[in-house]
């Protein structure tokens, strides 16, 4: 007798190739058998015309404080999501942990849980009080680069000297060592803009020496400088230099000056592989971005060390005209006031959900100064219409893009279910199966569910996750193709999809006919151990 069989489905098991009536039968926390399995099993889920397929892998996902606040944060559970890759952009805010890096944890935690402190100051810490708070996904995280340069040197605009090159590749081979699935980069973010591409492969050695990912948020997304091609070489040279796999965070044109480009970036990923640099990259499929308004709208020396560095020259008379003149520039990538809205902002939490324009009217001002007056009170998140339809739809189409969210794991009550979050935190996956498969016809339902399991669990290098064979761990969805949507919008974020039917984790089941279960089967996946 077997633990579990979800019998009669037609199963779509991660690898492109097409569907087949099977059932799966597991053993405790692994697939055991797929076929026609005339078998008894302790608990049986009928999955009679419904897709039985791997539990979905976000790949870049921000959820590192999500589970510390609630660990059923189940926004993504219920679109059939099984496993998060947290620590992305160069921001694992998280760890390591020391007085130069608390305030950035502090300035993150304040928007759901104000009173959370860490208690940990190791990576391997950090690690631990995921597991002891437990998850109802899986869970792995890489180690950030902009936080060990914080954590070394603080946010200073220079280049380190040798001890401090080798204390932060220090830092990064104890991350890795402690079960990290590699490194991260933000280098459009301060301080990882103030590195030189030799500072980034001199830590990217380690991960390639161990197998495991780079992944950047690049220097550049858009017209402005270094440029979009010219930040997309600068990854491709990582990986030619080190021989790591290289991923490319959130593929995107951003900015009306560069709309139309997204097949020629993809063809520069191709060239790459071509010549035998392991590089792809993932998506979140919308035509909104959602980011910090401070990193959207100052160029990078304004953040030359820190928060408390860029309010003093926000406050500097002579500077302010410099800012205010970059600001209007940086905005054309947005569409102006009107197409950036305010997601998160706890000083006034009635301007969430507003444009800037509207922000500016209320208070009687223009948009850049309403952005100011906002800033010098608080950081604050918000949605950017930045991209355009036909771009976002090729790249949707691509083999070598997986799908994420780059948001957070949440939920429409309690500390996680405050503000106005970008909807893709709802509906990644549940979107990209109802618009880019059902509605366009972009790509085929097995290749999305690939580009969905199996293509994130190789770039993580995970070998026995993202499909559905015997061996593998029991990550599993049950969804109806024809039904399954997501129902989060810009103005009302929090709704969860709808579609998924049962959902699970380690063998262990996690949604129910639609329902979470209440139970916590994630697990922490550390390098070295899973």
């Amino acid at each position: 007798m077997f633990d579990f069989v979800v019998k009669n489905g037609t199963v779509i098991d991660g690898t492109g190739a097409e569907p087949v009536r099977a059932d799966v039968a597991i053993n405790g926390d692994k697939v055991i058998a797929v076929g026609h399995l005339p078998v008894e099993a302790a608990r049986t889920i009928d999955a009679t015309g419904l897709v039985v397929s791997p539990g979905f892998i976000d790949l870049h996902a921000h959820s590192d404080i999500s589970f510390l606040v609630d660990p059923l944060a189940d926004s993504k559970l219920r679109q059939g999501v099984t496993l998060e890759l947290l620590g992305n952009c160069g921001m694992s805010f998280c760890a390591p942990m020391n007085d130069k890096t608390l305030g950035s944890f502090r300035s993150w935690a304040k928007r759901s849980s104000p009173d959370l402190e860490p208690t940990w100051t190791s990576f391997a810490g950090y690690l631990n009080a995921l597991e002891q708070a437990g998850s109802v996904i899986n869970i792995a995280t890489q180690v950030g680069h902009n936080q060990i340069r914080s954590f070394v040197m603080g946010d200073v605009a220079r280049a380190p000297s040798a001890d401090e090159l080798l204390d932060m590749e220090r830092n990064v081979v104890e991350a890795l060592e402690a079960g990290a699935m590699g490194l991260s980069t933000g280098l459009y973010f301060a301080p990882g803009s103030y590195s030189l591409t030799d500072e980034v492969i001199s830590l990217t050695l380690p991960v390639a020496q161990r197998d495991k990912l780079y992944s950047s948020h690049m220097r550049s997304e858009s017209d402005e400088s270094p440029g979009l091609f010219t930040a997309i070489q600068e990854s491709i040279e990582i990986g030619r230099r080190t021989g790591a796999r290289i991923e490319i965070s959130h593929v995107k044109a951003h900015g009306p000056r560069v709309w139309g480009r997204s097949a020629a970036i993809l063809e520069s990923i191709t060239e790459a592989r071509r010549e035998g640099i392991d590089v792809a990259g993932d998506q979140y499929p919308y035509v909104a971005c959602s980011t910090p308004l401070s990193g959207a709208i100052f160029n990078r020396w304004a953040h030359d060390g820190g928060r408390p560095a860029l309010l003093e020259r926000l406050g500097d008379s002579d500077l302010r005209p410099k800012l205010r003149e970059e600001a209007e520039y940086s905005a054309v990538r947005f569409q102006g006031a009107e197409g950036c809205v305010i997601a998160g902002y706890p000083p006034n939490t009635e301007y969430e959900g507003m444009t800037l324009a509207e922000v500016a009217d209320r208070q009687g001002t223009d948009p850049v100064d309403a952005a100011f007056s906002m800033i010098e009170k608080s950081e604050v998140s918000v949605v950017l219409y930045s991209m355009s339809d036909p771009d976002v739809e090729t790249i949707a189409a691509s083999p070598n893009i997986s799908v994420c969210s780059d948001g957070n794991s949440l939920r429409t009550t309690g500390p996680l279910g405050k503000g106005k979050p970008h909807p893709r935190s709802y509906g990644s996956n549940a979107g990209y199966l109802q618009r880019m498969v059902r509605e366009k016809n972009l790509v085929s339902l097995p290749e999305a569910i690939r580009k969905m399991t199996l293509l994130p669990a190789q770039r993580l290098g995970l070998h026995n996750r993202g499909r559905i064979a015997p061996g593998y761990f029991a990550d599993i969805a049950v969804f109806n193709p024809e039904t399954i949507a997501e129902h989060a919008t810009f103005a009302n974020p929090h709704q969860y999809s709808t579609g998924v039917s049962h959902v699970l984790v380690n063998g262990r089941s996690a949604l129910i006919d639609g329902e979470p279960s209440g139970d916590l089967p994630g697990r922490v996946i550390r390098a070295h151990t899973d």
